[in-house]
């Protein structure tokens, strides 16, 4: 065999060797038919990496804190009550003239208010925000497991915008109180809520700001309001007022009251009342029915340029407060504190602004004593006060919580000695919360006190809750008319008939 027919014949067995390779490959590659959607996406994704060869660095893993807080986080639905009717023209029922001030809606459907709550205790107490249960008739829980309850009120303040509610179960998830002073700016968040009415929606982003004050609690009593939010730019909406804002070990931080919008929705940043403060409120609450506020007694202002520029003054800091007057018989009047002063600090924590002193405050009771520490002609001083409540003294204020009667749905109770003297009347029974349809169609609202009631068998005067209860136990099945007044003392009265 030549050199040449032996270069010829390598190179027939090299080409052929390629094709058979070639086809081989090209059969192995091809498609084959699959029984399932699995081994399909399994022969498509064979070079993908699996879920396991993923790792999330810990302090920034969510999943933990979301599988943590989310069954104790809850949807609170609230029936709200019209505003009642002043009263009723005689003249004009009797020639049968429409009331202009006769309610809308007359076929009795409640509007409905809608956010969230979080559960703090195994035993069913919930945290939400005063203006989600703000004037309801009635209050449902429904918890992420699609359990249902129906919540009793405890104890509201408007100061802060929060409200606590009891449900009667044990054995709850919770979430547990962490320490808002122990966030940073920059902190990754979660805030866990139900926005427009979906359940258990998580949402993460950062803190943004701390101690920020948005003047949205305006017009509560003695101006008393306290904004020292958290500030982050979690995506909350409405739904989620009354919801949690935790940290990533699951620990609760805030809650959830506001947001920065212009459109109603979120558009940037939300805002949350302090652990630390909720914390306080709750436990006041819970014991004394009626939050515990503990008073310096002087009036502020953040120091600024634009202060400064305002009093012709210059402050030797360019954070801290200003104090512009001093009340009589405060504590810090007591202490010694004057008009001029500048706070920069309290119980060694600086203080940087208004909001930062009003919360460290707040947390206070009155007869606890603060440190202060402040500034006055250059020189830093401290000195010891002793809060005060509004009244002046440092007595602890409990609100007695009447008993309660039911009756087909609606909760009574005693009319109260003040609201005896203010109206001038010997007794009553008040209606606490109704949840009957029927009695709200007829004209029956929270608040108004009930004095008499009339049937078949003539007038009966009513001076407690359960005189009322007997009587309509009684009179079961039978037409009667409601008398009595609003707490403003215009009668009114209203045509009933008992299932």
């Amino acid at each position: 065999m030549s050199k040449r027919q032996f270069f010829l014949g390598m190179l027939m067995a090299a080409l052929i060797g390629g094709v058979v390779a070639l086809a081989g490959v090209n059969f192995l590659l091809k498609p084959q038919s699959a029984s399932s959607f699995d081994e399909k996406q399994q022969a498509s994704f064979v070079n993908l990496l699996g879920g396991e060869n993923f790792t999330v660095p810990d302090g920034i893993n969510f999943v933990a804190a979301a599988q943590v807080v989310t069954p104790a986080v809850v949807h609170v639905k609230s029936q709200i009550a019209y505003t009642p009717r002043t009263g009723r023209d005689p003249i004009q029922e009797f020639f049968g003239f429409p009331d202009p001030r006769e309610r809308q809606n007359p076929g009795g459907a409640m509007p409905m208010s809608s956010g969230s709550g979080v559960i703090i205790s195994p035993d069913g107490y919930i945290v939400t925000n005063n203006h989600v249960i703000d004037g309801a008739t009635k209050i449902d829980i429904s918890l992420e497991n699609n359990k249902r309850y129906e919540a009793t009120l405890v104890g509201t303040d408007p100061t802060t915008d929060l409200a606590l509610l009891k449900i009667e179960a044990t054995n709850l998830p919770f979430v547990r109180f962490g320490d808002s002073d122990q966030t940073s700016i920059g902190e990754w968040v979660l805030a866990v809520g139900n926005p427009f009415d979906l359940n258990s929606t998580v949402t993460a982003g950062i803190i943004s700001a701390k101690a920020r004050n948005i003047g949205i609690l305006q017009g509560v009593e003695n101006n008393l309001q306290i904004e020292s939010f958290l500030q982050t730019d979690a995506v909350v909406n409405p739904g989620n007022s009354g919801g949690a804002l935790v940290n990533l070990a699951g620990e609760l931080i805030g809650i959830n009251t506001a947001i920065a919008t212009r459109t109603g929705t979120f558009s940037g940043y939300s805002f949350a009342v302090p652990s630390t403060l909720v914390k306080k409120v709750m436990d006041d609450l819970m014991k004394y029915g009626a939050v515990q506020r503990g008073l310096l007694g002087v009036n502020i202002q953040s120091v600024s340029p634009e202060l400064a520029d305002l009093l012709n003054k210059t402050f030797p800091v360019e954070q801290g407060v200003y104090i512009g007057g001093v009340n009589e018989n405060s504590a810090g009047k007591e202490a010694g504190l004057q008009e001029g002063d500048i706070i920069i600090a309290v119980d060694g924590r600086q203080v940087n602004n208004v909001a930062m002193l009003q919360e460290m405050v707040a947390r206070k009771r009155p007869g606890d004593k603060v440190e202060v520490e402040y500034i006055r002609d250059g020189k830093t001083k401290k000195v010891t006060a002793t809060l005060k409540n509004f009244s002046g003294d440092t007595n602890i204020i409990k609100r007695e919580v009447p008993k309660s009667y039911s009756f087909e749905g609606v909760q009574f109770e005693d009319l109260k000695e003040s609201q005896k003297e203010q109206l001038n009347i010997s007794g009553g029974a008040v209606i606490k919360m109704n949840g009957n349809e029927d009695w709200r169609r007829a004209g029956a609202r929270n608040g108004f006190i009930i004095t008499s009631v009339i049937a078949d068998n003539g007038r009966s005067k009513i001076s407690n809750a359960q005189e009322l209860i007997d009587f309509l136990s009684d009179h079961q099945g039978e037409e009667i008319v409601v008398l009595g007044m609003f707490p403003d003392g215009t009668e009114y009265y209203f045509e009933l008939e008992l299932n």
